[in-house]
């Protein structure tokens, strides 16, 4: 893909969305299931759609809430839920559907005082708080609705289920949602209980609570925030207009830490962004064309951080360096928890996606820690988070989570809180920054090369693929036993980690390994490839994925 020629400049008038429009649309148009894209479709973080196309519409969440309430009813879930919400326009009048329906159904529900947002990682530690120890007077497990797209672009809106272990809800339930939800559509809602918002609000099923408190008192348990105090780090932070933005004083004001948000602005249209390398207003930390504000910031600064609008994702930036790949920083946090957590026991195991860096791998081998591969998706983490089987949970897409530092566990979902502060963590005990720690690992294992390519793809295509994986798939099938010079030791269509399907392809060479696989909401074919011998080695893998996939397809 070109890189748009106002990519990393801010947002021009015409590259804003209508907000009366979309919020207009979002209540006066109703969903046609029978078009595929205003169906209720779970991907991998919940339901994602758009009310200017009818994907993300009033009528979606009383179904999806009533289906949620269904569900947590079948399996016996009594407690409380708590909502959070992050700063998306669409997502304050989801949140007003979400209430209607809830307290409708006599549910309790945990929310944020006086109107305020809750990031997704509040929300997984506040439902795994309230399991270990409930209060108030409930009883039964609680769990938990988020109303975010995450960093998807002004106009979507989105909501996930989190489940009483924390995180996000496995496919299996997903599944039970989405179905009973689109039986709600197709039936006009017959069987959606409902009341007006203004009642409900002021029901006493709905808790408006201190949610900020809590979570930010219980911090130090998973980081150092005395070293970082001790060792007075400077931080610049981005909330990129996101949920967390009134997290950071109170973290700093208890911890006796040096912050300064170099951006405080909340806007429901973005205005303040910074264009992505398509041309769209994203809210991606991990881009360095949305990141361009921060990155601008970096030198008056020991370190800068940023964060999507869920605060599930985060972005580090490091003076002279910029901002660092994900998989980069993943890398450098394992290395450094894994020597720097004396009550952490031998046995923990650190969890990776498998088109994530094999820098990763080279770590666990040095410091002879086990290593979970799993598919794409960070449920695959959520279990072994929930007993503490599992030290790290990580995802190539920015997204990590870990223990607390005697070993128990902290939340079951992507906290990018605890991942931002633990680079002023690296930096304040080490001395160095977590792009001078990577470049002391590339010393040690070699320069990684890293690349993902996105290709559209017809949808019969995509099914002639999913027709291939039902069968053996080895380098007969790939129609060679060689990629990129090099000879193929393996060929995936599960992970090796746990087992489940890939929904795709990994190729493994020796120096090498290209992953494909298609989306599963857009016709796009994704091809994740790494080398470590060269840039040139790296195109000579993804051009030669590029030619297998196509043998495959054809």
């Amino acid at each position: 893909m070109s890189i748009h020629e106002r990519a990393g400049q801010i947002a021009h008038q015409e590259d804003l969305v209508n907000i009366p429009k979309l919020m207009s649309h979002y209540f006066a148009i109703s969903p046609d299931v029978s078009i595929n894209e205003q169906r209720v479709c779970f991907g991998t973080s919940g339901h994602r759609g758009s009310s200017l196309k009818a994907s993300f519409n009033q009528d979606h969440i009383l179904a999806i809430t009533q289906a949620v309430i269904d569900y947590r009813t079948s399996v016996g879930i009594c407690g409380p839920l708590i909502l959070g919400i992050d700063t998306h326009a669409l997502s304050q009048a989801a949140f007003v559907s979400a209430i209607e329906v809830l307290v409708a159904n006599d549910i309790h529900v945990i929310i944020h005082k006086e109107d305020g947002f809750t990031p997704t990682p509040v929300v997984s530690h506040a439902i795994i708080m309230l399991n270990q120890a409930p209060k108030d007077g409930h009883t039964g497990l609680a769990d938990g609705l988020i109303v975010t797209p995450s960093h998807n672009p002004p106009q979507d809106g989105g909501i996930k289920y989190n489940p009483p272990h924390g995180g996000p809800a496995e496919g299996e339930i997903t599944k039970l949602i989405e179905d009973k939800a689109n039986a709600y559509l197709k039936d006009n809602l017959q069987g959606v209980n409902r009341i007006e918002f203004a009642q409900a609000i002021e029901s006493s099923l709905v808790n408006a609570q201190d949610l900020i408190t809590p979570y930010v008192d219980d911090l130090a348990s998973v980081v150092d925030m005395k070293a970082i105090a001790d060792a007075g780090i400077s931080m610049g932070v981005d909330p990129l207009g996101g949920s967390g933005i009134h997290y950071w004083k109170p973290i700093a004001e208890r911890y006796g830490l040096d912050i300064t948000l170099v951006n405080n602005s909340i806007d429901p249209s973005f205005s303040f962004m910074p264009l992505d390398k398509d041309g769209k207003i994203r809210m991606d930390c991990s881009s360095p064309y949305a990141m361009t504000g921060l990155l601008k910031q970096q030198d008056k600064f020991d370190l800068c951080v940023g964060n999507d609008p869920d605060y599930d994702r985060h972005g580090i930036v490091c003076p002279g360096f910029g901002l660092m790949n994900p998989n980069h920083f993943l890398a450098v946090a394992i290395d450094y928890l894994v020597t720097h957590r004396p009550q952490w026991s031998d046995s923990l195991i650190i969890g990776k996606t498998l088109v994530s860096s094999a820098m990763i791998d080279k770590v666990c081998q040095q410091h002879g820690k086990q290593m979970s591969e799993v598919p794409v998706g960070f449920k695959w983490f959520v279990d072994g988070l929930a007993n503490a089987t599992l030290a790290f949970g990580g995802e190539e897409s920015a997204g990590a989570a870990f223990l607390r530092r005697d070993g128990t566990t902290w939340c079951t979902d992507k906290d990018g809180f605890i991942l931002a502060l633990l680079a002023a963590e690296i930096l304040a005990v080490t001395g160095k920054s977590p792009a001078q720690r990577y470049q002391e690992l590339v010393t040690l294992h070699g320069e990684s090369f890293y690349k993902r390519v996105d290709s559209p793809v017809e949808a019969d295509k995509k099914a002639r693929f999913t027709e291939v994986l039902k069968q053996e798939v080895n380098s007969e099938t790939l129609g060679t036993e060689v990629l990129a010079g090099e000879v193929i030791l393996s060929v995936l269509t599960k992970a090796p980690g746990n087992q489940a399907n890939i929904g795709g392809i990994k190729v493994v060479t020796n120096n090498a390994w290209f992953a494909a696989r298609p989306s599963g909401t857009e016709a796009l074919f994704k091809i994740y490839g790494e080398s470590f011998i060269s840039q040139e080695h790296l195109e000579q893998v993804i051009n030669e994925a590029q030619s297998i996939i196509d043998r495959i397809l054809s």
